[in-house]
């Protein structure tokens, strides 16, 4: 009898000492660089624990597009206030790579996961950096042209007849000639996609900057001359990410087209537009022929963002658990696309009915266009010093170059000073 009292009292005081279940959760602290993506991944955490009838709390921090690499970066050099996992644009990714890397390679993982043929070989090496998987993509990111259908079909204009970037020109003229319209807005964000498209990029693969000065040349003497005849135009304030730009140019039909990836249309426009829902279409970009007469791909690609592991985290497992969920869950997939986030570069969910059926917005089917060009994507070079070259173009030479502030041999080789300053070259 004695025994047994004993026996009780040692079982009663292991459970009354023994954690509660809520205290085995896992704490994981996640920094994104998109408000609108807040709801998403808490959405994904609470499924996640569903599915897995896990306890995740996942604590969310989201800042904007630019404030959270900044962050990120305060972070790292003070080892203080770390987060667990990040939500990064491939455009900053380079910004952490010249020096340790701070991420976790996740090669091992994916290939255990099969995550390494599933998703999209040409997103997957966004993240790459010397021979490491670093992050994992989670949007197509592909470029295509979007077009207002009303005033196609009244200036008469077949998107059958904008193939190439020549056929695109010969109707701009005619537009111009005509009708004094527009034809289409740009940025300087569209110079390496362009780059990409001619197959170049600003990065050779042995780190050269600008391995085909040629090709850049043409280029930009190429969307000069169009902007002096005013058949390409820079908006007001310099970006076609601008919230003004959409109820302006767009709005007032001030131009018929303006290239941006899928995470264009389904966030940017639905945001800033809502009112021109039925308007807009969606069509390839128009290709460059070669010297051989070969048209080149179709699309490139633009941005997009990746989930990555701190290597400081003390929680890499549970973190690479989440981040596989969200990657090749269906309803996770469907929702990013369905919320208005991006087309998913997880393959398999290609599949998804819900992915592939006319889109509201737009009254045609953004998956089935997408799939049809992602086997065009062309490669994206990784170098540390790539975030720097995109930005400088935007903001010092392209606009430059479009308003004829500066000729493009004059842009280019300020470019490639600049270039060499920033890094200390002579």
């Amino acid at each position: 009898m004695i025994k047994f009292i004993i026996f009780k009292l040692f079982i009663l005081s292991f459970l009354l000492s023994a954690p509660s279940h809520k205290a085995f959760a896992q704490n994981l602290e996640m920094w994104i660089s998109s408000f609108q993506d807040q709801v998403y991944y808490e959405k994904m955490a609470a499924l996640f624990n569903e599915k897995t009838k896990g306890k995740l709390n996942l604590t969310i921090k989201a800042y904007g597009f630019r404030e959270m690499p900044d962050k990120l970066g305060v972070a790292l050099r003070s080892g203080e206030g770390m987060p667990d996992l990040v939500q990064l644009d491939e455009t900053f990714f380079g910004v952490f790579l010249n020096g340790p890397c701070p991420f976790a390679d996740l090669t091992d993982l994916a290939e255990k996961s099969g995550l390494d043929k599933e998703l999209h070989p040409r997103r997957l090496e966004v993240f790459t950096y010397q021979q490491k998987l670093l992050g994992l993509p989670q949007s197509l990111s592909a470029m295509m042209l979007y077009y207002r259908k009303d005033l196609f079909d009244e200036f008469d204009i077949d998107p059958e007849d904008l193939k190439t970037w020549k056929d695109f020109r010969i109707v701009g003229e005619r537009l111009i000639e005509d009708h004094a319209q527009r034809f289409l807005a740009l940025d300087g964000t569209l110079f390496d996609v362009f780059l990409r498209q001619r197959g170049s990029d600003l990065f050779s693969k042995d780190g050269q900057f600008l391995p085909d000065e040629d090709t850049a040349l043409d280029i930009l003497s190429v969307f000069a001359e169009m902007s002096e005849k005013q058949i390409t135009v820079m908006p007001d304030r310099g970006s076609v990410f601008d919230p003004v730009f959409f109820s302006g140019d767009l709005e007032s039909g001030e131009v018929l087209c303006v290239a941006g990836a899928d995470w264009y249309g389904l966030d940017l426009f639905q945001q800033f537009a809502p009112g021109m829902e039925g308007l807009w279409g969606m069509l390839p970009l128009p290709a460059w022929i070669d010297n051989t007469g070969k048209a080149g791909p179709r699309t490139a690609t633009f941005a997009g963002q990746g989930l990555m592991i701190l290597e400081a985290s003390q929680k890499k497992k549970a973190c690479w658990e989440f981040i596989e969920f969200v990657m090749k869950n269906k309803e996770s997939n469907a929702e990013r696309f369905l919320q208005g986030n991006s087309f998913p570069a997880y393959m398999p969910s290609w599949e998804d009915e819900r992915l592939l059926k006319d889109h509201e917005y737009f009254g045609q089917s953004m998956g089935t266009l997408l799939v049809e060009l992602a086997d065009e994507i062309p490669p994206v070079v990784v170098n540390p010093r790539r975030p720097q070259a995109i930005f400088l173009m935007q903001e010092n030479y392209f606009g430059s170059v479009m308003f004829g502030s500066l000729t493009p041999e004059d842009a280019l080789r300020q470019y490639r000073n600049a270039m060499k300053k920033s890094w200390g070259q002579d």
